[in-house]
């Protein structure tokens, strides 16, 4: 029985009196030990949660420093950013991150402590050198220096990943006639979705071959990644250097590209394919013609370039003969001669004394007139175009709403291969053709699964980057409202109601009238027992304990002390 009175540690206190309030350090020195562990280890939590919050929250923002390392030189960069007391991470694919604020200054001191060397070595191998090599050694250095450096300077490029060089450097001897010549093979990595153009290629082969000591552009080779030989000047099968296939592309690609934007808003999207074969003439044709125009005609004239007369005679004097008279007395007429080639007979000379000599030469050079033509045919002419097209079949629906495909009919097929021909420039003397079919496409259906919400990518990034806030924030909750708040209710108990502090003051009363060691229990220290709604009995007690307490009070003591009671 003594037992069972005793006062719990959360009854109300006995005195109603104003009395200090108790400490905080009192108030938890009083708690019980279960309660001040917990406190410790939820308060512990809380600070461990904050700082964990704070480095997450500093540390989040990584930023790649560098990308594509080799394993020896991720190991150094790993290794001497571990000496500066930076942090890092390492991600597949040579990549490390540090934190977004440190990557220039980072990259500033990797660099100045040459890292990263990378996998190639230039003419700094040439600085190593060691007592007693060979000659054999020596050229074998100088070869990987040069082909180092070749490397390097190969990878500045924008378009190329990664190179590698070799070189064939035959040992020169003067006892050889003939000496053999260098040659070198490049192999390129190009970056995803690069390619080089012929200038490039060009550029490189020279590059190579200008480093090189009696090495020629065409003893170089260039290659890309999947083993295609970049450096050849004729398309296999074709005839025509790059330059020439390339032009050849861009006819056929804008002649095609004319087609689809003319036919595609009349068919439809997704609804056309069509091809353009160009035959193109790259013969270079050059002619010489000289034309000489004959001065001959009634019309015709002529230049006198240059003329010359010489005239001799060697006459004795002219003794008069015959019968004098006027035919005797007239003067020699001269002789003519036709300039464009008719033929008269000359006069005679008359009055001519018998024993004379005479001798007369005229030479006369004329302009012949003369036309060179130099003719010289266009490189790249298309000779021939050739044009295929087909087109998807027309998908009807019948009034019972089943979709079929209905073919295109054939004079919508003609006005359509009008069209093409009109934007081709199509010309029958060329021997060009098109031709326009109707076939239906096979459309391949790719099943996509459904995933539910919770499987979505999406979603999945989401969660994995708030999965350390959201545990963090989880382990704050249970510290605060499984540990420390407790403990702190415990500390600082809410304030008595009123009937609470009824109950204590009808508790004392009971106390001091009386007069026993023994206290009684505080207001709720027993479990209340459940009686019924309505009960006369108890009520008249309840009121006799109003009126009388002193007398209720002999009976709890007889009861509780065991006594028989007097009346």
């Amino acid at each position: 029985m003594d037992n069972a009175l005793t006062t719990s540690p959360n009854a109300l206190p006995m005195t109603v009196e104003n009395e200090p309030a108790p400490s905080m350090g009192a108030r938890l020195q009083a708690l019980p030990l279960r309660s001040k562990a917990a406190l410790g280890v939820g308060l512990a939590a809380l600070v461990g949660v904050v700082l964990a919050m704070t480095m997450w929250s500093g540390q989040g923002d990584f930023r790649p420093v560098f990308t594509g390392l080799s394993d020896k030189d991720g190991g150094a960069v790993i290794a001497q950013l571990a000496t500066m007391n930076v942090p890092y991470r390492n991600e597949p694919g040579g990549t490390i991150l540090v934190p977004s604020s440190q990557v220039y200054d980072v990259r500033m001191k990797l660099a100045s402590a040459g890292l990263p060397k990378g996998s190639t070595v230039g003419f700094e191998l040439m600085d190593k050198q060691s007592i007693g090599q060979t000659q054999f050694n020596e050229r074998l250095n100088f070869q990987r220096a040069l082909e180092g450096e070749l490397t390097r300077t190969i990878t500045a490029l924008a378009d190329v990943a990664d190179a590698r060089v070799h070189l064939a450097i035959p040992q020169q001897n003067g006892f050889f006639r003939e000496q053999q010549k260098p040659s070198a093979s490049v192999m390129l990595t190009l970056r995803g979705g690069r390619a080089l153009d012929r200038s490039q290629i060009a550029g490189i082969v020279h590059l190579i071959s200008a480093s090189v000591p009696e090495l020629s552009p065409k003893a170089v080779s260039v290659l890309d990644h999947t083993g295609a030989l970049l450096s050849n000047t004729a398309d296999n099968g074709s005839g025509l250097d790059s330059q020439q296939l390339q032009y050849k592309q861009q006819i056929e690609a804008n002649f095609n590209k004319r087609i689809y934007d003319l036919l595609e808003p009349v068919v439809g999207r997704e609804n056309l394919r069509a091809s353009v074969t160009a035959d193109v003439d790259f013969s270079q044709i050059e002619s010489t013609a000289e034309e000489f125009k004959p001065n001959q005609g009634q019309n015709a004239q002529a230049s006198v370039r240059s003329q010359q007369s010489s005239e001799s005679n060697n006459a004795t004097p002219a003794l008069p003969t015959g019968v004098p008279g006027a035919a005797t007395n007239q003067p020699p007429v001269p002789a003519t001669a036709p300039i464009n080639g008719a033929s008269a007979p000359l006069q005679a000379t008359q009055g001519g004394a018998n024993g004379a000599n005479s001798r007369r030469e005229a030479v006369t050079n004329y302009e012949v007139d003369k036309t060179v033509r130099v003719t010289r045919n266009a490189t790249g002419t298309v000779r021939r175009l050739n044009a295929a097209v087909v087109v998807n079949h027309r998908s009807s629906t019948d009034p019972k709403g089943k979709v079929s495909s209905v073919p295109v009919s054939q004079e919508e097929l003609d006005k359509l291969t009008s069209l093409v021909k009109e934007t081709m420039g199509f010309s029958q003397e060329r021997g060009d053709s098109v031709k326009i079919i109707s076939a239906p496409f096979m459309s391949e259906k790719i099943d996509t699964p459904d995933l539910p919400l919770w499987k979505q990518p999406w979603l999945l990034d989401v969660v994995r980057a708030a999965a350390v806030p959201m545990a963090l924030v989880f382990v704050a909750l249970i510290a605060v409202f499984g540990m420390v708040r407790p403990a702190i209710r415990a500390a600082y108990p809410p304030p008595p109601s009123a009937e609470e502090l009824e109950a204590a003051a009808q508790q004392q009363l009971l106390n001091a009238v009386v007069d026993d060691p023994n206290e009684l229990p505080a207001h709720g220290a027993l479990p209340a027992l459940e009686g019924p709604v309505i009960n006369e009995k108890l009520e008249r007690a309840r009121q006799l304990a109003r009126d009388n307490p002193l007398a209720v009070a002999n009976i709890m003591r007889a009861w509780v002390n065991g006594e028989e009671l007097t009346v």
